[in-house]
């Protein structure tokens, strides 16, 4: 099939479907990114650093994606997407824990 029929196809697909699979193309690119932010990071400090918005990006990315998996039925994508979750927002609480204890220690 050509290019022209691909875009066919796509224009007759349903306005609720093009907006799943944006959500799923979203959720992908937001949590990907955050592999772009930790090397830039990285290369800034000379060495490796995980910056908040890695975790950030985890979290919202991986939080669109599971959601989208849930919608697709997509089980095993729903246990890869979902587990990690939990691990995501205990680092933010901990950066966020560890800032308000050395500003109250000072």
């Amino acid at each position: 099939m050509g290019y022209i029929g691909h875009w066919y196809l796509y224009a007759q697909q349903h306005p609720y479907d093009v907006l799943w699979n944006g959500a799923g193309f979203l959720g992908t690119g937001i949590f990907g990114i955050r592999f772009l932010i930790q090397w830039l990071r990285s290369e800034q400090e000379g060495h490796s650093v995980i910056p908040i918005a890695f975790w950030y990006c985890s979290l919202i990315g991986g939080l669109v994606s599971f959601v989208y998996a849930v919608h697709l039925n997509a089980w095993p994508l729903v246990l890869g997407q979902g587990m990690p979750l939990p691990i995501y927002a205990r680092n933010l609480w901990m950066i966020y824990r560890d800032r308000e204890r050395k500003l109250a220690s000072h």
